[in-house]
């Protein structure tokens, strides 16, 4: 049986990257054979010759919001981290995507001590002053924490909706960035660097960035294009499902946070059409490869998708990939160094096995790799 401490190791300190490197696709690249066995390494920018002709590449298309928000208590002043997860519909507890419901409901993280009822006044901390002591006039953007949901997360209405709390958000709100990666104050560079360059405005909506796509470039993507490579995008709004730790220690027991994904009918069409030619799907990301596996590809695949109409799905996920998972449709994945002890290391372990993803983690420490969100990447094939 799997154990959490299974997927555990240790990494020292010095290897978590704090700043994203420049360009983007000179980061380093580690290729791991999972048939072979083998272990190589190059740089991002030579994943072009590791692609085919007739292969297709699937990204995750989700951008991100600046979902911190800083607030203080009513009456004491104290401050309050507000993390804002996914909008729920006004009056109920149905979610749904961001865009297709009223903003003011939320299922939020709530950093601070808090009880239900508590209500939150924000300021513009642009100036870098404090809330109270700083003299900081209070915005007309005020929150109150609704309901304790029990699993970590609160339910937080909004006094503002729709363009108001958007407009509000995007001013004052702050790219959520891991907490392994230190700041003593927010970088305005880090809006741009933990966004994708082909994050799309339709698809705004992840709390964090699908990070294996960030190591790609406009001029990278167009030269993979020019190889014969099909590209194609999905869409899943990282939440709590993709970075939530595990605290089971029966890897089992787990239960994922549910997260919204969408695949359009052109891109469903496109991965039949890539595997009918005998080309590999290549997912960037455990995002994507996720979104992938949790559709159910066999009404596709057993009829002539050039006759059967064939339609967009969109759907909420909370698949957990581990050792002794069956992939359906993912042949190949680009993927960044994940924590110990996380769903993103189960998710590659069961596709490279155990101890071959062991093997190639020492490598990369042993190489002085660097890890986590903007650190270097792995190809696994």
């Amino acid at each position: 049986m799997l154990r959490l401490k299974d997927f555990d190791y240790h990494l020292p300190l010095d290897l978590i990257a704090q700043q994203p490197i420049k360009p983007r696709d000179h980061s380093r690249l580690l290729l791991l054979n999972r048939r072979l066995g083998t272990i190589r390494h190059q740089h991002f920018y030579n994943i072009t010759d590791h692609l085919r002709p007739g292969d297709v590449l699937v990204l995750n298309n989700s951008k991100v919001f600046p979902a911190r928000l800083i607030g203080a208590k009513e009456g004491t002043g104290g401050q309050v981290e507000i993390f804002l997860h996914r909008p729920l519909a006004v009056g109920s507890e149905n979610k749904k995507p961001v865009g297709t419901s009223s903003q003011e409901f939320w299922e939020c993280l709530v950093g601070g001590r808090i009880k239900e009822g508590q209500k939150i006044i924000f300021y513009d901390r642009s100036k870098g002053k404090a809330p109270v002591s700083g003299g900081l006039k209070p915005l007309d953007f005020r929150a109150v924490v609704v309901k304790d949901n029990q699993d970590g997360t609160w339910q937080v209405r909004f006094n503002l909706s729709g363009r108001n709390f958007w407009r509000t958000v995007n001013r004052i709100g702050e790219v959520p960035l891991p907490p392994y990666i230190k700041r003593s104050k927010p970088l305005v560079s880090d809006k741009s660097s933990y966004q994708t360059v082909f994050a799309s405005r339709r698809q705004l909506g992840s709390a964090a960035a699908p990070t294996a796509g960030l190591h790609f470039t406009k001029k990278l993507l167009k030269e993979i294009k020019a190889r014969g490579v099909d590209i194609v995008y999905v869409t899943l709004h990282v939440g709590l499902g993709t970075f939530a730790p595990v605290k089971t220690e029966k890897i089992v027991d787990h239960k994922m946070h549910r997260e919204f994904a969408i695949i359009n009918s052109m891109a469903i069409r496109r991965i039949i059409k890539a595997r009918e030619r005998g080309g590999r799907v290549i997912a960037v990301g455990t995002t994507s490869c996720r979104t992938l596996e949790s559709l159910d590809w066999t009404p596709f695949l057993k009829v002539d998708h050039r006759l059967a109409p064939i339609s967009s799905r969109a759907f909420w996920t909370d698949i957990f990939i581990y050792p002794g998972y069956n992939f359906k449709i993912v042949d190949a994945l680009i993927t960044n160094f994940h924590l110990p002890k996380s769903t993103l290391i189960m998710l590659i372990s069961a596709l490279a096995g155990q101890r071959l993803v062991e093997s190639a983690y020492r490598e990369a420490i042993s190489r002085h790799y660097r890890f986590f969100s903007y650190g270097d990447a792995m190809f696994i094939y």
